[in-house]
């Protein structure tokens, strides 16, 4: 599978080749294969390469276009993206940086729970900042990353269709952004 553009860490890397298996067909992120290789042939993954390969198989099992990760930073109450697949690379400078209270993953944050949302292409909650319409995304949702009971940032996923998320994948999301941590924490 050709990844058209991953971001990490504030690189772009366009028609990246991808094949990857880390996270298991029920949800859960293995994290034995993901800390060491990505295969026999290869060496340790770096940070960046790890959360690249977590967001694809993520993007696989949840079958979604789009994904973000967002860390943290408490003392500013400001979200910094580390990696995404599928924004389009106007809106990368947008959601690069992110208050705390604004936009979905902002949201997340301020609320301390998940955001759904069906169709972001029509939604008029006023949750989602009015460029988010620009990622051509309907179905979205973003998950809280904690460390504990301590939220360390924020895991999203989107679909190009109109789609509502069930409890049961809502659930799954917050288990692998649980186990994110380990990797976000390094």
């Amino acid at each position: 599978m050709t990844i058209h553009s991953v971001y990490v860490s504030g690189r772009e890397t366009p028609g990246t080749r991808c094949d990857w298996n880390g996270i298991s067909a029920i949800g859960g992120y293995n994290n034995e294969k993901m800390a060491g290789q990505a295969d026999l042939h290869q060496g340790p993954l770096s940070r960046e390469a790890e959360l690249g390969k977590f967001l694809h198989e993520l993007l696989q099992q949840f079958r979604s276009e789009t994904g973000t990760i967002h860390v943290l930073d408490a003392k500013n109450q400001l979200l910094h993206l580390v990696a995404q697949i599928g924004l389009p690379p106007q809106l990368l400078d947008i959601v690069k940086t992110i208050p705390v209270g604004k936009g979905i993953a902002g949201q997340v944050v301020a609320q301390n729970k998940p955001v759904a949302i069906c169709n972001l292409q029509t939604d008029s909650s006023g949750v989602a900042k009015p460029g988010a319409k620009q990622t051509a995304v309907g179905g979205a949702l973003c998950v809280p990353v904690r460390d504990g009971g301590k939220t360390i940032g924020t895991l999203g996923v989107g679909t190009v269709r109109q789609y509502e998320f069930t409890a049961d994948e809502q659930r799954k999301l917050e288990e692998i952004g649980r186990r994110l941590s380990a990797i976000l924490k390094v």
